[in-house]
């Protein structure tokens, strides 16, 4: 029997019974459509992950203090080992554009009636280029502020929003803590992180002023800088090291007291466990693929049994084993393609309203339509072989009797 007379054979067959046909193709239909949307969503996560990253500082590293575990993970020391003679030290290597120390703390910010309890970071005039984060009202504050560390602060949006509503903030005075603060400015708004963190929940400071006046510490926790562009940073990074390791006397051999931190790291490391959450949930989804695929082989027994007569008759007139076969497995591959077919339809839709409801980019990836539709297949000649093969195997005569 050629190809084309047992696929049409195989649809008269199938034809016969749509509902039960239909039915069998469930968990293939779920499976596929489970698989496509998974790979979709996740694709279009870590495209959104990458933009926002990328926007907030794609050419910026971060300095901390601390060392690295053994892990790959960083620490911090009990000891704060950075200086803002460190990050001055840094301004002046070549590759670097901007530098700000950054240190920070959690207090109440009030405003009349009104209070916040927000954090308090303490940056210099570089952390608005680095962070590529102007003011939207007002100004941001000077050199000449951190050097007689002026008690003028800038407002993220939230906390703008929270204390003052719609009245313009810049000339106000607020309290952080117990001592008074004049508001230069409020910030553009820059949204959450991909962790669903408010960014505009914030007030910055000079850092001068938030370590003489509130923290009372002459030690910085980081130290945030740019470079150039993105190529600069492996060199920038270890221009950095190499720097800091002579400040702080650190010997051949000994462990650094700090560690560097890029955007690259953290883009890195999302993207570590976003391949990990796809191979986990495509696990998920592949179960549902074969439990499809168990329902394709129990309904093809049944078939097998319900057709034994059928079967005797074609032997009789000359069908050979091999044709009695490749009928009952292309009656399984169909089975399962058409479930493909119709899985990967409801993927794409279901990854179009998932994309309108959330907001997130959706990218259906030709690469998961292959593959969900080619293990849909591998499904169909897995499962429908067993029952091929029982049915090529009946004795003609003995089929010829069942009744």
């Amino acid at each position: 029997m050629n190809p084309m007379a047992a696929l049409r054979v195989s649809y008269r067959a199938l034809r016969k019974n749509q509902v039960r046909s239909m039915l069998t193709t469930l968990g293939i239909i779920i499976g596929v459509a489970a698989v496509i949307t998974m790979v979709a969503v996740t694709q279009g996560a870590k495209k959104l992950i990458e933009e926002q990253l990328i926007s907030l500082g794609g050419n910026s590293l971060i300095i901390g203090s601390g060392m690295r575990a053994g892990s790959g993970a960083t620490e911090r020391s009990a000891v704060d080992t950075l200086t803002a003679e460190d990050a001055e030290a840094i301004g002046k290597l070549s590759m670097v554009t901007h530098v700000s120390p950054i240190l920070d703390t959690n207090e109440w910010v009030v405003w009349n009636n009104r209070n916040r309890f927000t954090t308090i970071v303490g940056a210099s005039p570089d952390f608005t280029y680095i962070n590529d984060w102007p003011p939207e009202q007002g100004s941001f504050f000077t050199d000449q502020d951190i050097i007689n560390a002026e008690r003028v602060c800038v407002l993220g949006r939230s906390v703008a929003l929270n204390l003052f509503g719609y009245h313009n903030p810049v000339g106000e005075t607020v309290r952080i803590g117990r001592i008074t603060f004049k508001v230069i400015g409020v910030l553009t708004t820059i949204g959450q992180t991909p962790s669903g963190k408010d960014q505009d929940d914030v007030v910055i400071v000079p850092y001068s002023t938030l370590q003489k006046r509130i923290m009372g510490m002459a030690k910085v926790e980081k130290i945030s800088v740019s470079v150039r562009t993105q190529d600069d940073i492996p060199y920038a990074e270890a221009q950095i090291a190499q720097l800091l390791r002579e400040r702080h006397q650190i010997r051949p051999g000994m462990e650094d007291d700090f560690y560097i931190r890029t955007q690259q790291n953290i883009i890195d490391r999302i993207f570590t466990i976003s391949r990990i959450m796809t191979i986990l949930l495509g696990s998920i989804a592949s179960i549902s693929l074969i439990v499809g695929g168990i329902g394709i082989m129990n309904i093809m027994l049944v078939s097998v049994t319900e057709r034994i007569r059928e079967i005797g008759i074609r032997m009789a007139v000359g069908a050979k084993e091999r044709d009695i076969l490749i009928q009952f497995l292309i009656e399984a591959v169909v089975l399962s393609l058409v479930g493909g077919i119709i899985g990967i339809l409801l993927g794409i839709i279901a990854t179009k309203t998932a994309s309108l409801l959330t907001g997130w980019p959706s990218l259906v990836s030709v690469g998961a339509i292959i593959l969900a539709f080619g293990f849909a297949a591998l499904i169909g000649v897995f499962f429908g072989l067993y029952p091929a093969k029982k049915a090529s195997k009946l004795d003609p005569i003995e089929a010829l009797r069942y009744e």
